[in-house]
């Protein structure tokens, strides 16, 4: 199945980026101020919640998503935000960090393939978050350049584009279901699931999707090992 995959695209945040973690961090200094401070899964549900309906809707700056998530989420968790806190997710999300094996397994896996991003956020926001990742992409697609948020097809036709292969040399890597493997398999990639650790178990930060990756694997570091990177 994968004699002839060449390139390796990735998401990057909750695939690459402890997102859940970085969330968390972020909304502390909020949270710390709550009358009923809500449990960590409860607050990631609401993130996932308002943050697919906001990049269902028309398209607009992934800093612009992330501020409308903030807000609906303090209104929902009847928190108060001051003028400059909207921005916080934002603000904070290029100090997200790496999940431990990510640095790791890409310079593994980059020995061998052609590594892409294909990511649901801005460019100058993925530019600082590229720094912690110490890997070379031949190709980084966002949201910002196809005007798109995936679960739409858009950037996979991007990326496919501006590589110049076939879906069969590709092998998308990803832990959303719902973000990437429904849209990628659809475009005819092969899709491996990197199903990280969450406090959502099963979905991870996004809603519930009904497909079948091609592999499965707990973390990227297992990925590079089947791969004999």
């Amino acid at each position: 199945m994968l004699d002839s995959v060449t390139h390796l695209t990735f998401d990057c945040y909750g695939t690459l980026i402890d997102w859940e973690q970085g969330i968390l961090t972020a909304l502390e200094p909020l949270l710390a101020n709550a009358r009923s401070r809500p449990a960590p899964q409860t607050i990631l549900r609401s993130f996932a919640k308002h943050e697919a309906r906001e990049e269902l809707a028309t398209w607009k700056p992934y800093r612009q998503v992330l501020a409308a998530v903030l807000s609906a989420m303090a209104a929902e968790f009847d928190l108060s935000l001051l003028a400059k806190e909207p921005g916080l997710l934002a603000d904070t999300l290029p100090m997200w960090p790496p999940f431990p094996d990510t640095v790791d397994a890409l310079q593994r896996l980059s020995k061998r393939f052609r590594l892409a991003i294909v990511s649901n956020t801005d460019d100058a926001l993925f530019a600082e978050t590229k720094k912690q990742l110490k890997a070379r992409f031949d190709v980084v697609v966002t949201a910002e350049q196809v005007k798109s948020y995936k679960p739409g097809k858009a950037h996979f036709d991007e990326v496919l584009r501006r590589l110049e292969v076939p879906a069969s040399n590709v092998l998308h890597v990803a832990q959303s279901l719902y973000h990437d493997h429904m849209p990628a398999q659809q475009l005819g990639f092969r899709t491996v699931w990197i199903n990280r650790p969450s406090l959502l178990a099963g979905t991870g930060l996004a809603p519930r999707a009904d497909i079948r990756p091609d592999l499965v694997f707990p973390e990227l570091s297992a990925l590079a090992d089947f791969l004999n990177c």
